[in-house]
């Protein structure tokens, strides 16, 4: 391991400790969030897949307004669509040395007050991991397997390892479910 992964290894476990998870309702808290933080992956083929699954995401979470956020340095705004969506484009000085979120730039993703963030990485990103801990009284959902608590307090887990189209809409279609599992128990069964 470098020492640019032990210095944000460290540094993230300091802010671990910090981090106190509220206890939330689910699936109720998925059916009412305002501002969503999307953490997109850093790598071009995945962001193509996720590309993919934007309309899937903002009829999931409609009317909710959804922020794209990608890794530094990488320009998204040409090839994903800005109708719709904000989009963050965070530059390589708002990063520390090891890779985190710079505090002045995780203040300034806080004043969205983000209620839900979904990470859509899947591989280990320190910049998002601290993104994360930034956010602990939001929904803060992520795939199983991959960082669990406390960056995530959902983790949903899927059955395809390497496949990151199927991955992405398991992800989605669970959510999906989760929403729509709330709206038939909370509607009263007036029948009969």
């Amino acid at each position: 391991m470098s020492i640019r992964n032990l210095v944000a290894t460290a540094k993230l476990n300091r802010r671990k400790v910090n981090v106190h998870s509220e206890i939330l309702d689910f699936p109720g808290v998925l059916t009412k969030p305002k501002q969503i933080l999307v953490c997109l992956p850093g790598n071009l083929r995945q962001l193509t897949f996720v590309k993919q699954f934007l309309p899937t995401l903002t009829e999931l979470f409609k009317p909710a307004e959804i922020t794209l956020l990608s890794m530094p340095g990488i320009k998204i705004a040409d090839i994903f669509p800005r109708k719709g969506f904000h989009i963050l484009t965070p530059t390589s000085d708002q990063m520390t040395w090891s890779g985190l979120a710079k505090k002045n730039y995780l203040k300034l993703l806080q004043e969205n007050k983000f209620d839900l963030l979904l990470d859509l990485n899947l591989e280990s990103s320190y910049f998002t991991s601290s993104i994360l801990l930034g956010f602990p009284k939001a929904v803060r959902i992520g795939r199983g397997n991959h960082l669990g608590e406390p960056f995530y307090n959902l983790e949903i887990k899927t059955k395809y390892l390497r496949d990151e189209r199927n991955i992405y809409r398991s992800l989605l279609e669970t959510l999906s479910l989760l929403k729509s599992s709330r709206t038939k128990t909370a509607t009263p069964d007036h029948s009969g």
